[in-house]
């Protein structure tokens, strides 16, 4: 649940500040009238996010054993794609997407209310599609399907109460560290989802070695208990992976994380200009 808690969390609160850039770009450019067609695009693209949730769902329930878990398989690894973009692209444009957003949407102003509403759409559904992929990859890890959906439920309302704080001013956060630490605990996230998908794909039978075990630990880590759970869940450890699992998330994890943590290279300042020469 914690896990599927810090996606909701960190997804909405993405797609939060979005929409209140979005929101006092217009009021403060006087065009309050605009408001409700930011209102129909992010409602549109709330839609379209639930409706590729269902599908997704409708898709693995009407498959055999082998294509569901070829289905499920493929899917966590794409989800693992899309949080490891996420997590990179938020840290290098959250400086950065205020003066984006606000430059598209003074140019959809002038184009009419079907643009804003479109610029709207555009700008929450990346985030919402990519919420229902990682939702769905979740729940094929959980042991009960009703987790990942309270704990996503539950990251999304607080992320909608946090930016409605920062767009009444009322909260004060450092962004740029709750990104941070947030990518940090979804890196770890996306090697277990990476690890499941490698898994799903073994069972499918399109990669072999599924009974071929790197370590078995549930002698230390009971299977049963209340931390193997939360290991489980958030991050994918079981007690005996399979050695390809085991090579999977070691290979996920060491190299994105030490590109995560090198710090941001610094571009050089430009040649400073010359002074113009008096004329002769």
């Amino acid at each position: 649940m914690f896990a599927s808690y810090l996606i909701g969390l960190r997804e909405g609160l993405e797609a939060t500040l979005v929409v209140s850039i979005l929101v006092a770009f217009l009021v403060k450019s006087e065009r309050r009238e605009r408001l409700p067609m930011v209102w129909t695009g992010v409602g549109a693209a709330v839609a379209l996010s639930v409706a590729f949730g269902a599908l997704l769902t409708f898709t693995a329930a009407h498959l055999s054993t082998r294509q569901q878990e070829l289905f499920d398989g493929v899917t966590s690894l794409a989800a693992t794609v899309f949080v490891t973009f996420m997590v990179f692209w938020m840290r290098s444009a959250a400086r950065r997407m205020s003066g984006e957003l606000r430059e598209k949407m003074g140019a959809a102003l002038e184009l009419g209310a079907a643009a804003v509403a479109v610029v709207a759409f555009l700008a929450v559904a990346r985030e919402g599609l990519e919420t229902a992929l990682l939702w769905f990859a979740a729940v094929q890890g959980a042991t009960s399907s009703a987790s990942p959906l309270i704990g996503i439920t539950l990251g999304l309302l607080t992320a909608v109460a946090l930016g409605w704080g920062l767009y009444r001013g009322a909260l004060r956060i450092n962004l740029a560290k709750f990104f941070t630490w947030t990518g940090l605990l979804l890196i770890l996230v996306a090697a277990g989802i990476f690890k499941y998908g490698v898994h799903d794909l073994q069972e499918s039978g399109l990669v072999p070695g599924l009974n071929t075990y790197a370590f078995d630990i549930s002698g230390v880590l009971d299977p049963g208990a209340w931390y193997s759970t939360l290991l489980s869940g958030m991050f994918n450890i079981t007690p005996q992976p399979s050695v390809l699992e085991a090579v999977a998330w070691v290979a996920y994890l060491v190299p994105v994380l030490i590109l995560f943590l090198r710090p941001a290279v610094k571009k050089p300042a430009g040649p400073a200009s010359q002074s113009p020469q008096p004329a002769s």
